[in-house]
């Protein structure tokens, strides 16, 4: 199967902190933490690993930043021939990882422009598969209509209208709690599951794909034929959240790929997002394929 991962990267430059930083006051830490991040690009280094025939088009700066992001993914085997290359600083992420419960905090320096601008007519029409982050509509929307016989999986993480026309275009549509709610006006909270169906209906009724409904550590949320099912994730102990979903959205797009159920790719990409917190960094902390199929913790 040929998948391709399209959207955003970055450079992420992690700062664990023993606690949330007060103003005006300083700090030292034992270590940053370099890699490359964002979205799309944490999918697709996900699938690389786990040995998937998987392309990246993301844009990038000329930078030393972002030739290391696309010599990350080369090294593991990523398709990179189709990655734009812009005049312009890489986008750059500053996270606080704040290791007394594990939450981060992101602060993002993107150039406005930082967009896939070109042309569409050499990339391939023979993807099987497409992830799309909700970046970049326009060349995303052609890329999918290129590839008409394709499966489109998207990571639905804000709620905006670009996001919104991507969804409508997609046969899966795996969106988080925000969006959720940020699209229904349903503001429900967790040990509520009457008002998640009612949100999943309203999605289920806008948009033609599957709708599955990422909760964080709660698990994730779809409905088979009629029935409504809340899928547990495992409990870990969390030291970073960062990239945990991407890391479930690339894990969905390999097992739905991969023939796997409804049910259980969504067992899996809980597990995948589960055991990813557990270390800090979004690369760094992609679970090994073997790991994720033999850990019992449902």
């Amino acid at each position: 199967m040929k998948i391709l991962c399209i959207g955003q990267s970055a450079y992420d430059i992690t700062l664990p902190c023993s606690e949330y930083p007060k103003e005006n006051r300083k700090y030292k830490i034992k270590e940053v933490i370099n890699s490359s991040g964002g979205s799309a690009n944490n999918a697709a280094y996900l699938l690389g690993l786990w040995k998937s025939d998987v392309t990246l088009i993301s844009p990038v700066g000329s930078d030393n930043y972002g030739m290391e992001i696309i010599n990350e993914q080369k090294n593991i085997g990523v398709n990179t021939d189709y990655m734009e290359v812009l005049n312009m600083p890489t986008t750059k992420s500053y996270i606080i990882n704040n290791l007394a419960n594990g939450s981060r905090t992101i602060i993002t320096n993107r150039n406005p422009l930082m967009h896939l601008q070109g042309n569409i007519d050499n990339i391939p029409d023979d993807f099987d598969y497409i992830l799309t982050d909700g970046n970049d509509y326009e060349f995303t929307k052609k890329v999918i209509m290129k590839n008409h016989h394709a499966k489109v999986i998207i990571d639905a993480g804000r709620m905006n209208e670009e996001t919104t026309k991507l969804c409508k275009l997609s046969d899966y549509i795996v969106c988080s709690n925000d969006f959720a709610k940020g699209y229904t006006n349903i503001d429900f909270s967790y040990d509520n599951q009457e008002e998640i169906e009612k949100c999943y209906d309203i999605l289920d009724n806008d948009f033609k794909g599957c709708i599955v409904i990422t909760l964080e550590d709660n698990g994730s949320f779809t409905k088979i034929d009629d029935q409504y099912y809340l899928v547990p994730s495992i409990k870990v102990e969390t030291v970073d959240t960062t990239g945990a979903g991407d890391i479930y959205h690339g894990a969905f797009t390999y097992f739905i790929s991969h023939n796997y159920s409804l049910l259980e790719t969504m067992k899996l990409s809980n597990i995948a997002g589960a055991l990813s917190v557990s270390k800090i960094g979004s690369k760094n902390s992609i679970p090994k394929f073997d790991e994720v199929l033999n850990t019992n913790g449902l």
